[in-house]
């Protein structure tokens, strides 16, 4: 049976309230309610009673009295999940240098940065699936605490192939081995213990890679670069250590191989085929499709002199295929979960995928299912997030419009409390 629990202690310290939150009641009156995605029932007029960070209680009518939010003219959901992003750095004509001249601390406050413009876009929760290990624990950690503003992140420790997705490329030798992550591995064994040290760094899930990758600089091809047996290590050893595994995934053999391994996720699924969409419904995998990333890599390899032959070759490739492969899955009845794959794309334009999984083929109430319920599910936090009811943490954001008709306005965000402290005040 696979497993769906994230590490006790680690996960504990993900759902802690900030401690900028204060004891006093606030009371947000709320027009109209999208109180649970998953029913699409939208109510009228009610007060969400917030204490202590968490949803004390859901009135009817407009009540209260003291701290009072006034959203009467927004629309009012919970809190977004993108179930793939990296905090810590993002796509640009520096990057290759970056990669090389930033020190865990300069990538930890760019963190800081990125992490702000997520929340405050309306993602109240992250799954950051490839930072430097240091960098993104301790952000993790400080956004728990309220030392810093942003998201409630749960961090992924990598493991990758040798040579793969997910090494270092197109640096002369002696960098590389430099840069190079000790959670690479060949062999089945050897991917076993990458996955132990990865969890003994901090990690809360498993990312992996199967397949090649776009951004990575080497003309490897998007097909399956890791074996069958050391994909299948990663997964029975991430899940004996009480770990999900997120799998990279695009070329057709690499996803079936991921799902037959017994994957939480595949991250892409580009060529995903009739035999993906029966191995995700039979394994209950989820597919985080990433159009955003393919869009804005698509548009890059057009325009952007910086970004290297290899990449710009798979970029034009792979990007017009994404939403296709969306359609697909969805229309197989394929689990979905909301993600972007932002720092590819620019943090804080998280929302510009729901037009593009409407392009797709899903409902605007589908995208917001995915980005809540749908990911909630996904992550094992459904009793923490994903709905807004009493008990569960006051992850609270609001657009003007009806975005059930016009999904694009969520990329106007208009309110966002992030575990019952304000991030973005209504009118700001």
């Amino acid at each position: 049976m696979k497993k769906t629990i994230f590490a006790g202690l680690a996960l504990a310290a993900l759902i802690q309230p900030v401690a900028a939150q204060e004891l006093a009641a606030t009371y947000i009156h709320a027009g109209r309610l999208l109180a649970d995605p998953a029913s699409g029932r939208v109510e009228t007029n009610k007060t969400i009673v917030v204490e202590g960070g968490k949803v004390a209680a859901i009135r009817d009518g407009f009540v209260g009295e003291g701290r009072i939010v006034d959203l009467s003219d927004h629309f009012v959901m919970p809190g977004f999940i993108d179930s793939h992003v990296h905090l810590t750095f993002e796509s640009s004509p520096t990057s290759r240098l970056d990669a090389v001249t930033k020190s865990t601390v300069d990538q930890a406050f760019d963190g800081v940065v990125f992490a702000k413009r997520t929340v405050r876009a309306g993602f109240t929760t992250v799954v950051d699936l490839g930072s430097d290990p240091q960098a993104i624990n301790a952000l993790r950690d400080a956004t728990a605490t309220g030392k810093v503003i942003g998201p409630r992140i749960i961090a992924a420790g990598g493991v990758a192939a040798h040579g793969g997705h997910g090494d270092v490329h197109g640096y002369r030798q002696e960098i590389i081995d430099l840069f190079r992550s000790p959670t690479l591995c060949s062999g089945a064994d050897d991917c076993a213990r990458a996955v132990r040290l990865a969890v003994q760094q901090g990690a809360d899930v498993i990312k992996t890679a199967s397949t090649g990758g776009v951004m990575s600089n080497t003309a490897a091809g998007l097909g399956q670069q890791m074996s069958d047996a050391e994909l299948v290590a990663i997964v029975d050893t991430a899940h004996r250590l009480g770990r999900k595994v997120a799998a990279h995934a695009h070329g057709t053999d690499g996803v079936n191989a991921a799902l037959r391994a017994g994957v939480d996720s595949v991250e892409h699924g580009t060529y995903l085929d009739a035999e993906s969409i029966r191995l995700f419904k039979a394994k209950g995998s989820y597919l985080v499709p990433t159009l955003l990333a393919g869009d804005t890599v698509a548009r890059q390899a057009e325009t952007a002199d910086w970004m290297p032959a290899p990449v710009r070759a798979k970029a034009r490739t792979v990007g017009p295929l994404m939403v296709d492969a969306l359609r697909r899955a969805h229309q197989g009845g394929v689990r979905i979960a909301f993600g972007t794959d932002s720092a590819v794309s620019k943090h804080g334009d998280n929302a510009r995928e729901f037009a593009l999984m409407v392009k797709a083929g899903l409902t605007p109430l589908e995208t917001i299912k995915s980005a809540t319920v749908w990911a909630a599910a996904h992550a094992g936090l459904e009793t923490e997030i994903g709905t807004l009811a009493a008990g569960k943490s006051a992850d609270i954001v609001a657009v003007k419009g009806d975005p059930l008709t016009d999904v694009r306005s969520l990329e106007t965000m208009g309110f966002v409390m992030a575990r019952g402290a304000v991030v973005r005040a209504a009118g700001e």
